[in-house]
């Protein structure tokens, strides 16, 4: 897989490399005179991806009491926050009865706390928060999942989520 190129426009539509380490990597992965699709790639910024940890790390800290058995870190908060947004993964398991199921769902359990397992009937399924890490999500998908996972951080402390957003930049 080769990696993306950064390129100027110049217009008329023509695209150069800004230096000759670009023009180098371009030799490296492209072959003159053939046709290739170009997208545009855009990096999430820094400041956000910061911002977002902060505000989690700030809303953890601020979680009432009863609430750090469900959510023992910043990590679980975000993990199972991801999960309820709907970024996650789903496992499911149809078991021969809902004793096995819950069983099942117990033995489950520990094998990854950041987890959200349900049980419902003789079927236990397995939530697992998708990766936000810059390679398995672009910018947009980030923004989109940054926002749900802080809107719903912010219901569950029953606060106002332009609150919660302010305090992860003050931090």
């Amino acid at each position: 897989m080769s990696m993306p190129l950064l390129l100027q426009y110049q217009g008329e539509g023509e695209f150069r490399t800004p230096s000759r380490y670009w023009a180098r990597e371009a030799d490296k992965q492209f072959v003159v005179g053939e046709h290739y699709r170009l997208a545009e790639h855009n990096d999430r910024s820094a400041a956000s991806h910061n911002h977002y940890f902060a505000a989690i790390s700030e809303a953890w800290e601020n979680l009432p009491d009863h609430l750090l058995e469900e959510y023992p870190s910043p990590d679980h908060l975000r993990k199972k926050m991801l999960v309820r947004a709907g970024y996650a993964d789903e496992r499911s398991f149809v078991c021969t009865s809902k004793a096995e199921a819950q069983r099942l769902a117990a033995f489950l359990k520990p094998v990854n706390s950041y987890a959200v397992i349900i049980v419902k009937e003789a079927v236990v399924r397995e939530y697992t928060a998708q990766s936000q890490s810059h390679k398995a999500m672009g910018k947009q998908v980030f923004q989109e999942s940054k926002d749900k996972v802080l809107n719903q951080i912010a219901a569950l402390l029953g606060t106002n989520p332009e609150d919660l957003k302010s305090r992860g930049q003050a931090a």
